[in-house]
């Protein structure tokens, strides 16, 4: 059974007859930008701080850490100093080999990384991996993206073209074209997570060639949706509810919900479980079921009919009738990736490596 956010927290916040403990355990939580972004990291701090509430654990936090060896040395200040026994390396470039590193020198430490790639012939047996699938919701909010469009024409500022963010691309775009098939969706990679000026650049351009819905995967996706707005289009967020940023223009975004997360790890570290002794799963994942995810607020612009096709969506994508990707799938080169007959479940590991984008995408997977 799984348990919703708030069963897990009534859970944890109850005592336990059976146990008593004597000092707060600590955790530790490293952020690669600012705690305060309205995008990734923030979602990741209010994760932490809905922790807050459970009076046996203490947390520590850092904002803007680098990838870099920087990372080491707030991990380390936090086992040290702090006292941490869980460490939780949010960023993907934090993972190697930063966070692989440090858990080697602390074996009796767990490290918790969120999305990266652990191999379990090279990569110390303290490490977890967990990881959110958005691309449920990434898809209903294409939904609305392709049901207000009148150009037919999207416009997607990403990152970097690794398998989250390639996800992130073709959940969105199969949305879209799920209720507007015409519809297109141009990428441009900024190359890397926090570039507000490329990224407005970038979010600028496609709305010169015609754009007129922009969503992105960057590390803040605030800087995009404020383009949209002053250029008189519309915007889907990512990562945190991003509605201030454009009051008109907003329809809805995929946001987090770490906060489920985090107190599932406290929950079973709190039972004296460890991923060290497989106690702890080595991979924890949940979809827009599980409530690691969810859809932003409805803009002003949305009308009723196009909130009642989303909604009759989600429930398909909770029952289990809708599955995103679901056979015959083509990328953009005419190939196909996903065979007639075959389904690939949200969580399947396959989607984990992928490398293409979907039919209807306007860019290069590669470089």
């Amino acid at each position: 059974m799984i348990l919703s956010r708030r069963e897990w927290i009534a859970c944890l916040a109850a005592p336990l007859a059976a146990k008593s403990v004597s000092r707060p355990l600590t955790f530790g939580f490293i952020y690669n930008g600012p705690k305060n972004d309205l995008g990734y990291n923030q979602s990741h701090a209010e994760g932490r701080a809905s922790l807050a509430q459970l009076r046996w654990l203490k947390t520590v936090e850092e904002a803007s850490v680098p990838e870099t060896v920087a990372a080491e040395e707030s991990m380390r200040d936090m086992i040290f100093q702090d006292g941490a026994t869980a460490v939780f390396a949010t960023s993907f470039g934090h993972f190697d080999p930063f966070t692989i590193d440090v858990a080697r020198e602390n074996p009796s430490v767990q490290f918790f990384h969120c999305g990266g790639l652990y191999d379990e012939t090279r990569h110390p047996k303290n490490i977890g991996i967990y990881f959110g699938f958005i691309d449920e919701v990434e898809y209903l909010s294409g939904m609305l993206a392709g049901l207000a469009t009148r150009s037919g024409r999207l416009g997607f500022v990403a990152a970097k073209p690794i398998p989250q963010v390639l996800r992130n691309i073709n959940s969105f775009t199969l949305g879209a074209r799920s209720v507007n098939p015409r519809v297109t969706t141009t990428v441009v990679f900024t190359g890397d997570w926090v570039l507000p000026v490329r990224e407005a650049e970038a979010s600028s351009s496609l709305v010169d060639q015609g754009i007129d819905v922009l969503t992105g995967h960057t590390g803040s996706p605030r800087v995009i949706v404020q383009i949209a707005e002053r250029r008189g289009v519309s915007a889907c967020g990512y990562q945190f509810n991003q509605f201030s940023m454009a009051p008109r223009g907003f329809l809805t975004g995929a946001e987090w919900a770490w906060g489920t997360v985090y107190a599932k790890y406290a929950a079973m570290i709190r039972s004296d479980k460890s991923v060290i002794n497989g106690g702890i799963p080595r991979r924890v994942t949940g979809t827009l079921k599980d409530e690691f995810c969810k859809l932003s607020p409805y803009g002003p612009s949305v009308t009723e009919t196009a909130r009642a096709r989303v909604a009759a969506a989600k429930v398909r994508i909770l029952d289990g009738s809708l599955e995103i990707y679901r056979g015959p799938i083509k990328d953009n080169e005419g190939n196909t990736v996903i065979a007639a007959g075959k389904t690939l479940k949200i969580e399947d590991v396959e989607l984990d490596k992928m490398n293409w984008m979907v039919e209807g995408v306007e860019g290069r997977a590669h470089s």
